[in-house]
């Protein structure tokens, strides 16, 4: 088995030389399948937040804001831990991907279904732990896959799988807003009413069958496509390679500002839909379903548009030249949502919040890549998605601020704690990416 440092050089002039017909053979079809499945994976992502914000104003369940945030808490918690388990078998077999994506959707389109039959919070606390395994098996294997197929346009293939993933994030809460919605205005004159309005757990419920069927399809469309011979054979060379990648400063400073970042966008994935559910008795702004699903997918057409131009960008300037104004931009724009008042400062907020939280993480996981140069592709995913776990205690945190005073606290605590870790982001030193040494040169 050859060592760490004899596969990176060998990396390193595969990446420096042309790109052979073994990698280029069904790397688009790949890269369609993997966006396509990473699209229908963030519409159950982003459709949960907003599920569990109606849960919350359930008089069924009557949560405080502690215990909405300890729900919230411990699905972010499960997919940290299970993200490092997904890199391993990402790597152990790296060319079986299909199967992974498989499980990952099927395991998700499950666990929405046992959560929308849960009676009580415990229930609903319990199903949580399953919730958040089945996102984070989905990441490494798909992301490693283009990083070893496009090696050339990392940073463009990894931020069209972030669009996929945008896209599906704008789908899902309009997805959730129509199905639950029974009478919504259009303008002032025209009421639209429907003849069936499900509840929250209804939606829950039938999710399990969209996902069954596109677990099914992804796994069908990859099943000829080689990605790569498996590169590890053993959980002691796995984790000897880990060992290998922490011993850079850069990539332990990037998972660092990763968890950072993670921890205000978690309190703010949880908190803003619920602060534009709740009434405003209750000092929300009192929005019905489908107009919060409307707010959440404008911030989502802002990151499609910005993500791919970005992640173009960063792969010709470098990663912190777009890195480390974006956060400092959505760190401003946190706080400023407690002071942005309902009307077009709030619309233009959160589109413009959408146009940089959206564009991060995928330019994050470029840079580490760049970090381990070519290496331990899945490992390297996992390290920042596992990175999240930390985001497990912010919703709580910002939760017991809610409970103490009110729900526009938790957009301050999110915005101090990005703007820290920007200042962080800042004095990295961070290699330069393969355009950027081939200008060099």
């Amino acid at each position: 088995m050859p060592g760490f440092k004899d596969t990176l050089s060998k990396d390193i002039s595969m990446e420096s030389a042309d790109i052979g017909s073994d990698i280029r053979r069904g790397r688009n079809r790949l890269a369609v399948t993997v966006i396509l499945g990473h699209a229908v994976k963030h519409v159950f992502n982003s459709s949960l937040p907003l599920l569990l914000a109606m849960l919350k104003v359930d008089p069924k369940f009557a949560l405080s804001a502690t215990e909405y945030g300890v729900i919230a808490g411990v699905g972010r918690g499960t997919s940290g831990a299970t993200t490092m388990v997904a890199g391993y078998l990402g790597e152990r077999f790296a060319n079986r991907a299909g199967i992974m994506l498989f499980v990952s959707l099927g395991l998700m389109g499950i666990s929405y279904f046992l959560l929308g039959i849960a009676p009580n919070f415990w229930w609903v606390l319990i199903v949580m732990l399953l919730v958040g395994i089945g996102p984070s098996l989905y990441h490494p294997p798909a992301i490693a896959s283009l990083s070893r197929k496009f090696p050339d346009k990392r940073g463009f293939a990894i931020s069209l799988h972030g669009t996929g993933g945008a896209i599906g994030e704008m789908i899902g809460p309009v997805i959730v807003g129509l199905l639950t919605t029974e009478t919504f205005k259009v303008g002032t004159i025209i009421t639209v009413t429907y003849f069936v309005a499900f509840e929250w757990h209804e939606v829950l419920k039938i999710s399990v069958i969209p996902a069954l069927f596109f677990a099914v399809l992804v796994y069908w469309m990859m099943r000829d496509i080689s990605t790569a011979d498996a590169e590890i054979g053993s959980v002691k060379e796995y984790f000897g390679d880990l060992g290998q990648l922490l011993k850079s400063w850069g990539m332990i400073g990037l998972i660092m500002v990763t968890a950072m970042r993670s921890m205000g966008q978690s309190a703010i994935q949880y908190f803003l839909p619920l602060y534009l559910l709740t009434s405003m008795d209750d000092g929300g702004l009192g929005k019905n379903e489908l107009t919060v699903g409307f707010f959440l997918a404008g911030a989502q057409v802002a990151g499609i548009v910005a993500q791919p131009i970005m992640g173009w960008v960063s792969d010709h300037y470098g990663r912190k030249i777009v890195l480390v104004p974006a956060m400092t931009l959505l760190g401003v724009l946190y706080i400023a949502l407690n002071f942005s008042s309902d009307g077009y400062q709030l619309v233009l907020n959160i589109l413009f919040m959408g146009a940089s939280v959206y564009s991060l993480h995928t330019i994050f996981i470029a840079a580490a890549m760049d970090v381990s140069q070519g290496r331990a592709q899945s490992t390297v995913v996992s390290l920042i998605y596992g990175a999240s776990f930390l985001g497990t205690v912010s919703p709580i945190i910002a939760g017991v601020l809610v409970d103490e005073f009110g729900l526009k606290s938790a957009f301050v605590y999110s915005g101090i704690v990005v703007l820290i870790s920007t200042i962080l982001l800042s004095l990295l030193r961070l290699p330069k990416t393969i355009n950027q040494q081939e200008v060099s040169h």
